[in-house]
């Protein structure tokens, strides 16, 4: 099996083109075999495709199953008693939603990583931290929500951590300016969804007149943008409206998904999404779902190296990407970079910050 105590000692974005084929093959045709051999419904699939192991010279010949099979089927490659954790993803009300089996091992493994990712972009110190969200959301620790898993999930980046929302999604004008008087010329990691930061945050600054200086912040969002393309809100105007009223100018976006939680795709300063080493993307053509060239808007296959205890290593989602380049973006970082254009269309709406939008 994979050894992860030994890839994590990798740079997340310093294997180029060719040493990343080779290291994402070997691991991810171990995963496939892994999970034939331990979950019966993964093997029932490949069976039913007369997959072959040995015909498979990239990891774009590893089969993917679609994202939503995890709302209809359990799949998990662990016994019931080493479940640790349940993962659930978002959904408006009616819909299904994902499930996600988690042994130590997997929930290890996962943080490890997204600490390894995102600490390149917000340092490795922990910082006082102000989440543009409500405590409620933190509930039950046995079934994490996608958006509780998200908080969470980041939170092991900030120290201090305030919430910047009451429980009635109103915005605690108090407890913000308690947070930035006490850490005044610090530097602060500030998280939360793309709509919440939107409608409860921004919106409401501007409604209450009122302006905090954000300057020293590091803003981390994601979760969905559909709400905000409905109301023509881009990712500039995000950005700048943001920076024109609080003065935040170091702001990323992420693309992840409960189903591989740890390895997200964060945005460097020029915008771009990109993959780390653990994980890769392909978008697929609509048609006859062979792989896209570079510059053609695909359906976006995802793959990562860490679901050792669910068959999620090689998913086809639901949304539609373009990849833009491999290993010459200018911020330097090497591997996959993209852009998520949106869901497909009448896929359902999904994204932390889309499921809770649909209610406005």
């Amino acid at each position: 099996m994979i050894n992860y105590d030994e890839i994590l000692k990798l740079s997340p974005f310093s294997l180029g083109k060719d040493e990343k084929q080779k290291f994402l093959t070997e691991s991810l045709l171990s995963l496939t075999q892994h999970h034939y051999n331990n979950c019966e419904t993964y093997k029932n699939m490949m069976y039913a495709i007369n997959f072959d192991a040995k015909k498979v010279n990239s990891y774009y010949d590893i089969p993917f199953i679609p994202v939503s099979l995890f709302k209809e089927l359990e799949l998990r490659s662990i016994n019931k008693d080493e479940i640790f954790k349940v993962m659930t993803s978002s959904g408006t009300t009616g819909q299904s939603v994902s499930k996600i089996y988690l042994d130590r091992k997997t929930a290890s493994y996962q943080q490890k990583t997204l600490v390894n990712i995102v600490s390149q972009f917000t340092g490795s110190a922990r910082l006082p931290m102000l989440i543009i969200d409500s405590p409620s959301v933190i509930k039950n620790r046995a079934m994490f929500s996608a958006r509780g898993a998200g908080i969470l999930g980041f939170s092991i980046f900030g120290k201090d951590k305030t919430y910047a929302l009451n429980d009635d999604m109103s915005i605690n004008v108090s407890a913000i300016e308690q947070f930035l008087e006490k850490h005044k010329n610090e530097k602060i990691l500030l998280f939360g969804f793309t709509f919440m930061i939107w409608q409860h945050f921004y919106k409401e600054l501007l409604k209450l007149d009122k302006k905090f200086d954000l300057s020293n912040g590091i803003l981390i969002h994601g979760g969905g943008w559909k709400k905000l393309v409905s109301e023509a809100v881009s990712h500039n105007e995000f950005k700048n409206r943001l920076e024109s009223l609080c003065g935040l100018n170091d702001i990323h976006d992420y693309y992840g998904m409960v189903e591989q939680t740890g390895c997200v795709y964060m945005a460097c300063e020029h915008g771009h999404l990109h993959a780390s080493v653990f994980s890769d993307v392909i978008t697929r053509d609509a048609i006859d779902l062979s792989p896209c060239e570079f510059g053609k808007p695909g359906i976006v296959q995802v793959v990562s190296v860490l679901p050792e205890s669910y068959p999620g290593h090689s998913l086809l989602t639901e949304d539609e990407g373009v990849i833009l380049g491999e290993d010459d973006c200018p911020c330097g970082r090497l591997g996959k970079y993209f852009k998520i254009n949106g869901r497909l269309k009448n896929a359902e709406i999904r994204g932390c910050s889309d499921t809770y939008a649909s209610k406005f």
